[in-house]
């Protein structure tokens, strides 16, 4: 595994946090029995106002798995993780946030939910609210909400910085992922299954969030615009809607002037229906253009037609649990180890044109 922590403001919570990591370095089997080791914790430094560039330097000589990411400026939380994803290159990627509030022993439940789900992506779900305050935790749950049900695509309610990622596809995303792109939403493009694994947050290590509201809605907005082109179509249906809206008030305008008897302001009807019509006329043109526009956007924003990647077989959804032998001195049992090829049957003629075949 490769554990990647975008840094902004970590000198007073790296240290514990890494403390906290360091029994994961070690070969050890998760409560299912697979297993699992942390080979490489990557640290990007993202330019924050304190002195967190001090403390990656004292911790990268500190472990010899620390790897540290140097960006040339402050860039945001998103393109930091993107940096060390891309930088990364364990067959699995944990992302999770420097402020301590996500516990590195639940990583190895994400593996497992991983595994036994046969899932490319695990969000960990918390448990209990987060301790963000009542306000932003109802904010950000109701524009994940609107999100969802707006955009068509993930489910971004389960979006957390707290996940497990396939480490080929966490990679390519890094690749081909356009500035402004969420990366959450980047990565629902090309994730075959994206599940979830219960988790309690904790406390954020007694330091102020790196966000404000601004940086917030900024955030919020990034999401829905790389979330697709869905919100451009509304711009069509919204101009068929007003059309069909004129030529129904037409209808009515004329059925109550010749079997009601109905007085209706001169002028009035007639001016509804012509800015109905126009206004459908205009809005329906500018959705054809939006869709167009649409188009343009996936191109800038780098979303991939394809992505090639191995036999899932032949990688870490693949792979065996290992149940450690409880006796000591004997080495661990593989549960369910490969057959045996079977030999090659060779004809006698085989055989003696080409004894070396007999080796196979």
């Amino acid at each position: 595994m490769s554990v990647v922590i975008p840094v902004y403001q970590g000198e007073r919570t790296l240290e514990a946090l890494l403390a906290e990591i360091v029994p994961l370095t070690i070969d050890s089997h998760s409560a299912a029995g697979w297993p699992y080791v942390v080979t490489e914790v990557l640290l990007v430094h993202d330019h924050g106002p304190d002195n967190s560039a001090a403390v990656i330097h004292r911790l990268a000589q500190a472990y010899d798995f620390v790897r540290p990411v140097w960006l040339s400026r402050n860039f945001g939380q998103h393109p930091a993780t993107l940096a060390g994803m891309a930088s990364s290159g364990g067959d699995w990627i944990v992302t999770l946030d420097e402020d301590g509030q996500h516990n590195p022993a639940d990583i190895p439940s994400l593996l497992d939910t991983a595994l036994a789900q046969q899932a490319s992506v695990v969000y960990a779900k918390p448990s209990n609210a987060p301790p963000h305050g009542l306000f932003r935790n109802f904010a950000s749950k109701t524009a994940k909400k609107m999100l969802t049900s707006g955009s068509g695509g993930p489910n971004a309610a389960d979006f957390q910085s707290f996940r497990l990622i396939l480490g080929e596809i966490g990679r390519s995303v890094a690749a081909y992922a356009g500035s402004g792109v969420y990366l959450d939403v980047a990565m629902g493009w090309v994730a075959d299954k994206v599940v979830t694994s219960p988790v309690e947050l904790r406390q954020e290590g007694g330091r102020p969030s790196g966000y404000s509201l601004r940086t917030l809605s900024s955030h919020f907005w990034r999401m829905v615009l790389s979330s697709g082109t869905k919100g451009l179509r509304l711009v069509s249906i919204l101009g068929v809607l007003f059309a069909i809206g004129g030529f129904v008030l037409a209808l009515f305008v004329i059925i109550s002037r010749l079997f009601s008897g109905v007085e209706i302001a001169a002028g009035w009807a007639s001016q509804m229906v012509v800015t109905l019509l126009i206004g459908g006329a205009i809005l329906f043109s500018l959705g054809i253009i939006a869709e167009y526009i649409g188009v343009a956007v996936n191109m800038a924003m780098g979303r991939p037609l394809y992505l090639i990647v191995s036999d899932p077989a032949d990688g870490p959804l693949g792979r065996r649990p290992v149940r450690p032998n409880r006796r000591p001195g004997h080495p661990a049992q593989v549960t369910n180890p490969p057959p045996t090829p079977s030999p090659i049957a060779l004809s006698p003629a085989e055989a003696l044109t080409d004894p070396g075949k007999t080796d196979s």
